[in-house]
């Protein structure tokens, strides 16, 4: 973990709020800033096991914290789809950010080739087309 970082959990299907708990402000590397402009740092996909990948990603100045986990989200349907999965899971996401908000993604999926069981399945060709339409590299 950076040292500093703020470290943030979430375990599907939560997602991951730039949002205080219980009423608390959100602290000052989680407030949402819509004058930053995100920077697409760059990822990495480690394969964990067959149709199991984690996908650890880098944005400088995300406005909140979904821009990373959309970061994550688009660089892994983009593997996918390379790689011939057309289905994918959201597992869980840790997000870290430091006083420089440089934020660190790093999220788990479970890819498929035909359609898996779920309610929250993700089809890797819309998010493809979802994150070109928004201009999220795909790596």
């Amino acid at each position: 973990m950076m040292q500093g970082a703020l470290h943030i959990a979430a375990i599907a299907p939560v997602l991951v709020m730039a949002a205080g708990v219980g009423g608390c402000a959100p602290p000052p590397e989680l407030a949402e800033n819509p004058d930053l402009v995100p920077v697409y740092q760059g990822a990495d996909v480690l394969i964990l096991d067959e149709g199991l990948v984690n996908v650890q990603v880098t944005v400088q100045d995300a406005r909140r914290a979904v821009d990373v986990t959309d970061y994550a989200r688009c660089v892994m349907a983009g593997h996918a789809r390379r790689h011939g999965y057309r289905y994918a899971r959201h597992l869980r996401t840790n997000l870290e950010v430091d006083k420089t908000r440089q934020w660190l993604g790093d999220a788990i999926y479970a890819l498929s080739r035909a359609r898996p069981d779920g309610l929250e399945i993700m089809k890797t060709a819309e998010v493809v087309r979802e994150c070109r339409n928004n201009g999220i590299p795909l790596v």
